[in-house]
């Protein structure tokens, strides 16, 4: 979570609350118990209109005590809206922490079944290459999970390497999804640019490269087709340019669009139950801030597929 502005802080609010309650209780006595019989002498002595001066007295004390207690309603709904959030991230970790917990318990108890198997029973050489490519899709899997929050790490402390390069954006769309053809396998995908236009963009290439593998594995991961679709488009704007990321997989609720990439967000649902630890969304729209890009997500509701779009800036160069 960023840290609050010194003015924000719950405990700053707080005091300032707890000031201006006091602060009112000591005007309201000393006013009206010091001031006015001090109000009243006066009048005496100077043949004054009691009436004037008592009035504006009470509209000044009206007023004062009325910005006060606003102050202090202010204070109060700040502090309760901050106690909520804290309350709701504090669950999203909870939750977290439930499903990485088991992300990571799943594939070990599988890795340990496959290797017991092994050491109990005598095995043809197919039947151990079967076994051991099980086992490796585990150790991916796991290994997935880590560096996902190894690079949130480097991502919110800034430890990341800064190091961008002027690229053909076409150009490292289409190599890594060369690079990645195993984790492609019974998938369509398929690169769209505009006819004759190569945009270049100035990219660190191993966070992109990261947004890539996260938008990839999302699509591939909820999809329930038999045979996921991925389509990705390059459409000029006229102040920007779009990458679109179209799937064929479980599509999103109304309500759900705006939540989809907060930290630790899961979609709910049955479909939408395919593991996971919330933090891969999160990793684009956070790589995306970066890049000077935003990121937003298109779904015309569930099954029916979801796009995700790359709301890039005018590109460096056009070949």
């Amino acid at each position: 979570m960023k840290p609050l502005k010194w003015f924000l802080h719950p405990v700053f609010i707080f005091v300032v609350s707890l000031t201006a309650l006091t602060g009112s209780l000591f005007l309201y006595i000393y006013w009206y118990l010091e001031v006015s019989s001090g109000l009243q002498e006066t009048i005496r002595k100077y043949g004054l209109d009691s009436a004037q001066l008592f009035e504006v007295k009470t509209w000044v004390v009206i007023v004062v005590l009325s910005v006060l207690f606003g102050l202090i309603v202010a204070g109060v709904v700040i502090i309760f809206v901050y106690h909520e959030k804290t309350l709701r991230l504090y669950r999203l970790q909870r939750d977290f922490i439930n499903n990485f917990t088991h992300e990571l318990k799943t594939p070990l108890a599988s890795l340990r079944l496959y290797l017991e198997t092994f050491a109990g029973h005598e095995m043809d050489r197919q039947e151990q290459l079967r076994y051991v490519r099980y086992m490796l899709a585990d150790v991916e899997r796991l290994l997935g999970h880590v560096n996902r929050i190894l690079d949130l790490a480097r991502i919110e402390t800034g430890t990341y390497e800064r190091e961008v390069t002027l690229v053909d954006l076409l150009e490292v769309i289409e190599g890594f999804f060369a690079e990645n053809q195993e984790l492609l396998r019974g998938c369509d995908v398929a690169v769209h640019g505009p006819s004759g236009r190569r945009p270049r963009y100035h990219l660190n290439l191993p966070l992109f490269r990261m947004l890539l593998m996260n938008l990839l594995t999302n699509a591939i991961k909820h999809n329930t087709s038999g045979r996921p679709r991925i389509d990705v488009r390059l459409v000029p704007r006229r102040d920007r340019w779009d990458l679109r990321f179209e799937d064929n997989g479980v599509g999103l609720e109304k309500g759900e669009r705006k939540k989809i990439f907060r930290k630790f967000y899961r979609a709910a649902g049955e479909e939408n139950r395919a593991g996971g630890t919330g933090l891969g969304l999160y990793l684009v729209r956070q790589v995306a801030k970066i890049h000077g890009m935003g990121v937003a997500v298109e779904s015309e509701g569930r099954g029916r597929g979801s796009a995700f779009i790359l709301k890039m800036p005018k590109p460096a160069e056009t070949a």
